[in-house]
């Protein structure tokens, strides 16, 4: 009996190939959204979740208000791991993770360069599911200056000799350590990655007992039945007990005094939280993470592109109802049951949807590697072979059956057989209302997607434009001149003597892209304020980033600057009281020998130097130069600079390439995500209309085929093609209309919810709001045009002689 029926589907299906074909186009792309969306959520989801206590472990954080100073970190004290562990029941275990900066591998006299290592506690591997493949499986870290290695920085440094036992060197930190495990490359979906994973019982830092000053990635393994909320009930009254003591010795006030008008606290966040639900400052984060915003939004638009096509399918299925009327009578005069119909019909959506999901694949393959490109992925065709597709697969092929394929079964079905032999159905009606509404619904989505394209477009050009208080185009930053050693100043002086170069300034402070970081608290009055970000720099950093020094003066190499002269932004002033009259104002910074005095002898205009998602935060620039160079190009072409900077650079034989970057693209790359985000929704925007008009031309051809006798009356009558075109469009035009009042509210609220997330945004303009309905009804209305203008167009005199 399925046999009948799906032979019988096909026949009916190869009867009506231009249904066949728009039904099938708009199911392919539908579904291809659906599988591209899924893998990249499924990617998504499954950060972290490799390791066997996925579900026990914790990240322990830091989050604070003070004096209007928001702090987010993902970094604690060196003693909360021990503590927690030792002071709640509730902790199994506690390990901890600091990353190392720049540091530069050498072995048996040969120079590797840059890896990436971090130090972790010697039971680091019994919290962290990482397979170690060769070496001490059980303790490989509990001796000082111990390391695991990657299975890739295994085989680039020591070949195939087995690293096992070997010591290598770090050059800029003057450390051996030796190789006690072989791990596996740690998996893509983790929130770190490192090459070296050091033991911390040869790291000074890790044996600080002060609760004053944040350093490490602390995790927890929670005991079975233990939950985050319980644990995290527990933290204020040990962050009182051991912070307390410690605060009044730092800054003279009392941890209850402090709480009167300050909020500060460590907080429990999931490890499988860490990848899209972090909000961390960027500073205090190991690798940037994803955001669960953007998977809700792709979700939802996948999900949509699918209903789309699905509506097609029915709308395209109830409207040919006139044409399947009689084979639905003859049926039932033979003695066909409705039930029997039903599976007739469910049959036809099935093969459709079998050969969409074919296509779908296809459509899938072509495209991955454009998609992992856009989405920074490296999903592989063959994922789709995997169990868990497959039996999705199956499941999305019935679901879709259901979806598409039920209302016109059920509806096709129902026909009475002495007005089905008589063709008394012409779309109107009830059914004319669904589908109607149906229409509207298809164009509310892709009217909202537009609109949403426009509003990310226009943020992005809006960062790119924006008045950011220094000037990012021609600067080339070079971050790693310090290799030079005692040549840099020479290297330095030479770049100064290029005709290209406009100025020169020596700092490895940038307001980019990758940037050394230096945070200090401060002091006014003796009393303790906030922390506030210092910067190193020389005289020539104002000039050279074009930044405006509103009062006092830059800094100079006769007047001692290095020590105790600072220059502060607007925003600084501000926090510290001194408004417009901060030159020669004194506060103080914390130093390892307690406050000390230092002097505003400047104040520039505020710069964004943190992303434009966040606010200007108070900034202090002292006279410190190191690290590397920025240089301002006198031209837009800087291929000359880069050239003779390699050349001189090389000269000087360091161990390393030289290192640049154009500061406009760091900017960029800064709002990579929101870009990406951007050009995802364009392409789902460019499908959903797509899937939309398919439709929407399949309607507007039946229309024409059951008012072909009208057509070639009004005709004959004077009529000209432009007024039948008008017939025909109107119904479906005023539809579209009528999608633009439900789609921009609710487009404008979702929308506007992203904006929050800048601190520095545009305002949705009326204007946007016209754009998108220009584009959706000018796209509508050309795809109803053309087939409404062959229809107006053909001769009379067929249409008036056919029964």
């Amino acid at each position: 009996m399925i046999r009948n029926y799906l032979k019988t589907g096909w026949r009916n299906i190869i009867k009506s190939k231009g249904t066949f074909t728009v039904n099938i186009i708009g199911l392919a792309l539908g579904i291809a959204s659906v599988i591209m969306i899924m893998l990249y959520v499924s990617s998504e989801l499954s950060y972290d979740r490799f390791n066997k206590k996925a579900d026990r472990i914790a990240r322990v954080v830091f989050r604070a208000n003070i004096n209007n100073e928001e702090m987010k970190e993902a970094v604690v004290m060196a003693p909360v791991a021990q503590t927690l562990k030792n002071d709640l029941p509730e902790v199994t275990d506690a390990t901890r993770l600091a990353k190392s900066y720049n540091n530069r591998l050498e072995y048996n006299g040969t120079y590797y360069g840059q890896s990436s290592m971090g130090y972790v506690d010697p039971n680091f591997f019994d919290v962290f599911t990482l397979h170690i493949m060769s070496g001490d499986q059980h303790s490989p870290l509990d001796k000082p200056n111990t390391a695991v290695i990657s299975e890739t920085l295994a085989r680039n440094v020591f070949g195939i000799t087995d690293p096992v036992g070997k010591t290598f060197h770090i050059t800029n930190r003057e450390e051996d350590y030796t190789v006690s495990a072989v791990m596996k490359d740690i998996p893509e979906n983790s929130h770190f990655h490192f090459d070296i994973l050091a033991s911390t019982l040869g790291y000074a830092a890790a044996k600080k007992t002060t609760w004053m000053q944040s350093d490490f990635f602390t995790y927890l393994v929670l005991k079975e039945g233990a939950t985050v909320a319980e644990v995290e009930a527990k933290l204020p009254a040990i962050t009182r007990k051991y912070m307390g003591p410690q605060m009044t010795d730092a800054i003279g006030m009392s941890y209850e005094e402090f709480e009167k008008n300050n909020d500060l606290g460590l907080f429990l966040q999931p490890l499988t939280d860490i990848h899209l639900h972090s909000d961390f400052s960027d500073a205090t984060t190991l690798e940037q993470g994803g955001d669960i915003k953007y998977i809700y939004i792709f979700s939802i638009v996948a999900i949509f592109m699918l209903v789309i096509a699905c509506i097609n399918f029915m709308n395209l299925a109830t409207a040919s109802a006139s044409k399947r009327s009689k084979e639905v009578g003859i049926r039932k005069v033979l003695g066909s049951n409705k039930k029997q119909l039903i599976y007739q019909f469910l049959a036809e959506a099935f093969i459709s949807t079998v050969l969409a999901t074919i296509f779908a694949i296809l459509i899938f393959g072509l495209s991955l590697p454009g998609f992992n490109q856009l989405a920074g992925k490296s999903i592989e065709l063959d994922s789709l072979l995997k169990p868990l597709y497959i039996f999705s697969f199956i499941g999305l092929i019935f679901l879709i059956t259901i979806l598409a394929g039920g209302y016109p079964a059920f509806y096709l079905s129902s026909f009475n057989p002495l007005n089905a032999l008589k063709s008394k159905f012409s779309g109107s009606g009830k059914n004319s209302g669904i589908r109607g509404g149906l229409v509207v619904f298809q164009f509310v989505i892709s009217a909202g997607l537009i609109l949403a394209t426009l509003v990310v477009k226009e943020q992005m050009n809006y960062i790119q434009n924006k008045d950011i208080g220094y000037e990012k185009d021609q600067l080339l930053v070079v971050r790693n001149t310090y290799l030079l050693g005692n040549n840099e100043d020479n290297f330095i002086q030479e770049i100064k003597n290029y005709p290209r170069v406009e100025n020169v300034t020596h700092s490895a402070f940038v307001p980019a892209g990758e940037s050394d970081n230096e945070v200090g608290g401060i002091f006014l009055n003796g009393e303790f304020l906030r922390r506030m970000y210092f910067y190193n720099v020389d005289e020539n950093y104002i000039p050279t980033m074009g930044m405006e020094l509103l009062a006092g003066r830059n800094f100079s190499k006769f007047y001692g600057d290095e020590n105790d002269n600072v220059i502060i932004n607007e925003k600084a002033a501000e926090a510290l009281g001194f408004g417009k009259d901060a030159i020669g104002k004194t506060f103080q910074r914390d130093t390892d020998d307690g406050p000390r005095d230092i002097h505003v002898i400047g104040v520039i205009k505020d710069f964004n130097w943190k992303s434009l998602h966040q606010e200007i935060d108070p900034l202090v620039l002292k006279r410190n130069p190191y690290g590397g160079v920025i240089v301002r190009s006198k031209t837009a072409d800087m291929s000359g600079i880069i050239e003779n900077l390699n050349s001189n650079w090389n000269s000087y034989n360091p161990k390393e390439a030289l290192d640049y970057s154009i500061l406009d693209d760091s900017f960029n790359h800064t709002y990579l995500k929101e870009r990406k985000m951007g050009t995802i929704l364009t392409l789902f925007a460019i499908l959903t209309i797509i899937v939309a008009c398919l439709g929407l031309f399949g309607l507007v051809t039946f229309t024409a085929e059951q008012r072909f006798k009208e057509i070639g009356i009004r005709k004959v009558l004077g009529s000209s093609a432009t007024q039948i075109v008008a017939l025909l469009s109107k119904d479906f035009i005023k539809l579209v209309g009528i999608s633009f009042l439900i789609a921009f509210p609710l487009s404008y609220y979702l929308i506007n919810k992203w904006l929050q997330d800048f601190a520095f945004r545009i305002e949705i303009k009326w204007w946007l709001f016209l754009l998108a309905a220009i584009i959706t009804l000018g796209i509508a209305f050309l795809t109803i045009g053309i087939k409404s203008f062959k229809a107006a167009s053909m001769n009379p005199v067929k249409s008036l002689k056919t029964e």
